[in-house]
């Protein structure tokens, strides 16, 4: 099991948290079933910014982004160098630090699909 700190965020966890999950799990569905309620409106697919992440330590430990995901990245909010769709980075065996950032794009619920 892989250790990820999520640090605190003012809606979805407030206090932070440490969760250990399974290598080869998305850093989404890790979240996800610890409770963590990150967005995720195209359900995982590759195809929105919502469940967009920073990683803080252990980016260099994930496999690279795929052209599509580079694609949706540009339009995420708070894009940083080391910025991923948490629904396609899968966690390897380096720990990691993730921060889920202040706000998200929904353009699909902001009616701008």
């Amino acid at each position: 099991m892989t250790r990820i700190i999520v640090l605190p965020h003012w809606e979805l966890c407030p206090e932070g948290a440490v969760l250990e999950a399974e290598p080869g799990t998305t850093l989404c569905d890790a979240l996800l079933d610890n409770g963590i309620d990150i967005e995720h409106a195209c359900e995982k697919s590759c195809a929105c910014t919502t469940c967009h992440v920073v990683l803080r330590e252990g980016f260099q430990s994930l496999e690279p982004a795929e052209e599509e995901e580079e694609d949706l990245l540009d339009k995420a909010w708070g894009l940083e160098p080391t910025s991923r769709l948490s629904c396609q980075a899968r966690v390897g065996d380096t720990p990691l630090v993730v921060e889920i950032p202040k706000y998200t794009i929904n353009m699909a619920r902001e009616g701008k699909h």
